[in-house]
């Protein structure tokens, strides 16, 4: 689980991390991580000899810091309160784990999607891109007043081909009496052809009983 320090401006903030560090060399176990940095950018300056082994362990964060900011400091004090700082569970450090440091905080969640997302994109490389979808809405007209519209919607429905998904559908009022029904479906591009659903499966026996003609009302790559 991973370790809170909280409020290490203050004299308890301190008197826990020196309690936290009373067995151990650093946050994390026996080498240097980014759960050090972490702590030491929230310790505003070097524990006093009331906390031994935090001003020990402080020493050594700056000792293994101080070669990677060669350049003269002037000092700089930071007031204010604190926000609780997290350390994360110890891992395993490579061999160049040091080289490889990095000072400005963990990997993020959206880094490692990032990297996962690069890594699958390689493996992908060369392979047949997935074919694409499309989302389509229909007009199904009927023949007249006195055809029945949930049947007719049953039949269309009913129709099933790989690559076909119905969705939502409403009845609309054309005049007359007479309804239409207004049905959205998704398609994959490469399995399925609007104008072959319409020209061999939804005005053809026995739909075509209730369905007099078909219209693609909108048609739009997703």
């Amino acid at each position: 689980m991973a370790v809170t320090f909280s409020d290490l401006h203050t004299e308890a903030g301190l008197k826990s991390l020196d309690d936290f560090l009373s067995s151990k060399t650093y946050i994390s176990g026996d080498q240097l991580t980014k759960d050090d940095i972490k702590v030491y950018a929230a310790v505003l300056a070097k524990p006093g000899d009331s906390y031994p082994n935090a001003s020990r362990w402080y020493d050594s964060v700056s000792a293994s810091l101080a070669p990677r900011f060669p350049g003269k400091a002037v000092g700089v004090s930071v007031c204010g309160k604190g926000a609780p700082v997290e350390a994360a569970p110890a891992k395993a450090p490579a061999a160049d784990d040091d080289d490889d440091l990095d000072l400005f905080g963990d990997e993020t969640e959206d880094d490692k999607k990032a990297a996962e997302e690069r890594e699958a994109a390689k493996k992908a490389s060369g392979k047949k891109k997935e074919s694409g979808k499309s989302s389509v809405l229909l007009d199904v007209k009927p023949w007249d007043d006195e055809t029945d519209m949930k049947k007719l919607e049953e039949a269309v429905r009913g129709v099933e081909m790989p690559g076909l998904f119905w969705g939502a559908s409403k009845l609309v009022p054309v005049g007359y009496g007479i309804k239409k029904l207004q049905i959205m479906l998704t398609i994959v591009d490469d399995l399925v052809s609007v104008d072959t659903l319409i020209e061999e499966h939804l005005t053809v026996e026995p739909i075509n009983e209730f369905v007099q003609s078909c219209d693609i009302v909108a048609f739009n790559k997703i």
